[in-house]
């Protein structure tokens, strides 16, 4: 993505798009990063010349280098069950009442601590001389400067969100040795320039400087939120929904924990306090099985029958882990649809009904514990990601909610992205309100205020409770 940004004005612009598939092998699922590289380059020669790069991606995941530099193997994959039975292992030495006091992250199974735990006796790790998390590979390679940004060094639970620096506590209980990490730089920084052989390779010419933002997507996405009110509450949606607030101060009680909230940091010494949702993977890998099967679902027609299905017959935990692996997604709804006594719905419109319904609902639930445990109101919620373009879930995650939604941009993380890059620049002025109520009076935004026309508020709340009371 390549964005042209000005003091009252903000243009997008989709360059180049290249897929990402990870490759199972020796039983192991890995990011094919060298193709995600290659991806890159290609990128950059299609977006001609440009002021700054910024890089962003996904959290937790990780590539090793030796005493040369050169990577020791593909990055594993999040989703790979190599940490499996490692959180129970971690709280031989550090019970999680205590990792959540020190770091303040939700537990998921994926985490980078636990793939650390997991690694911990590898011949790999025992050779590695450095870890770069993979926005930090990315840079890397392009400009042989070594680094590793804030915010998604916190998705490692190896940071303490009060200090913004490692916790040597948990680093210690873990057996990690912090030594593997390059220092913390934060969204702002200088990260180095293109090198010749980058710029041979792109076409580029002159100093080309790559410039640190919040290299976690979501992180991006937040700074990118077109919020004008501070009551508000976020959800960064695509293949996971993140919902929440940004806070000042993280949260780090022992009600906090329990009930799964998150506290990454975020640009400008934010909080992104938030809980992780299935998201739209639901449906993704829903639309995978059927066209495995043979049956193929356009999306538009597929939504519009959900719409027109009812509401509420049917809803799953869209937080429960059994989803998480790909594969069987319908099989694994209609499983967890009769374990609850709910009927199993009947084809793929009432499946899709059931996935949207469950997530609107997941989202309610999320911003009621983060109000009520953050001592705080919101009176909008705003809708970023690909998930604004799913009408439905848009105008159902505002009824569930009770709630306006504000849907849009789409593309929020390459917008905060771009934002910080043109702070650090000079570009724009460097105050956050000042750049979000630039993206607010520029960006196509639509706003859904909550109905009755899919539900009850008495039915939502009906509904979150026994989603509540069976998770």
């Amino acid at each position: 993505m390549t964005g042209t940004v000005g003091p009252s004005s903000v243009d997008l612009r989709e360059v180049h798009r290249f897929p990402n598939r990870p490759v199972r092998l020796g039983g192991t699922l890995h990011w094919d990063v060298l193709a995600l590289y290659r991806g890159v380059l290609d990128g950059l020669r299609e977006a001609g010349p440009v002021a700054s790069v910024g890089v962003d991606s996904w959290g937790v995941d990780y590539g090793l280098l030796d005493a040369d530099g050169v990577l020791l193997g593909n990055p594993v994959h999040y989703r790979d069950d190599r940490t499996e039975g490692m959180a129970d292992r971690l709280a031989e030495s550090l019970p999680p009442q205590e990792l959540y006091a020190t770091t303040g992250l939700q537990y998921l199974p994926f985490n980078t601590v636990y793939q650390l735990t997991a690694a911990r006796d590898s011949a790999q790790l025992a050779a590695a001389q450095q870890l770069l998390l993979v926005p930090d590979l990315m840079s890397y390679w392009l400009t042989g400067v070594r680094g590793t940004e804030l915010t998604n060094a916190s998705t490692t639970q190896l940071i303490d969100p009060r200090t913004r620096d490692w916790s040597r506590t948990v680093a210690e209980a873990a057996g990690v040795r912090l030594s593997l990490f390059p220092p913390l730089r934060l969204p702002g920084d200088p990260a180095g320039e293109l090198l010749p052989e980058v710029l041979d390779e792109t076409g580029l010419e002159g100093h080309v400087p790559v410039t640190a933002v919040g290299s976690h997507d979501t992180a991006s996405a937040v700074a990118a939120v077109p919020a004008v009110t501070k009551g508000f509450a976020y959800i960064a949606t695509g293949t996971w929904s993140l919902a929440g607030l940004e806070l000042t101060r993280p949260v780090l009680t022992e009600a906090s924990r329990q009930a799964n909230f998150t506290n990454e940091l975020g640009v400008d010494g934010t909080v992104r306090y938030l809980r992780n949702i299935m998201g739209l993977w639901l449906l993704q890998e829903c639309m995978r099985s059927w066209e495995s099967e043979g049956r193929p679902q356009e999306l538009a027609a597929l939504l519009r029958e959900a719409g027109s299905c009812a509401p509420l017959r049917s809803v799953v935990d869209a937080g429960d882990p059994a989803f998480l692996p790909p594969g069987r997604m319908p099989q694994r709804i209609d499983d967890a649809c009769r374990r609850s006594g709910q009927p199993v719905p009947d084809g793929p419109a009432e499946a899709t009904r059931c996935v949207l319904d469950s997530l609107a609902l997941a989202h309610r639930l999320a911003l009621e514990d983060a109000q009520r445990l953050a001592d705080t109101e919101i009176e909008v919620v705003h809708v970023v990601g690909g998930g604004v373009h799913n009408e439905l879930l848009c105008q159902l995650t505002a009824d569930a909610c009770g709630l306006p939604v504000v849907a849009g941009p789409a593309e929020a993380a390459a917008l905060g992205n771009v934002a910080v890059q043109a702070r650090a620049h000079g570009v724009i002025g460097d105050d956050a309100g000042l750049v979000r109520r630039l993206l607010y009076d520029t960006l196509p935004l639509r706003r859904y205020e909550p109905s009755a026309d899919h539900g009850s508020p008495q039915a939502w709340s009906r509904a979150a409770a026994a989603v509540r009371a069976g998770s």
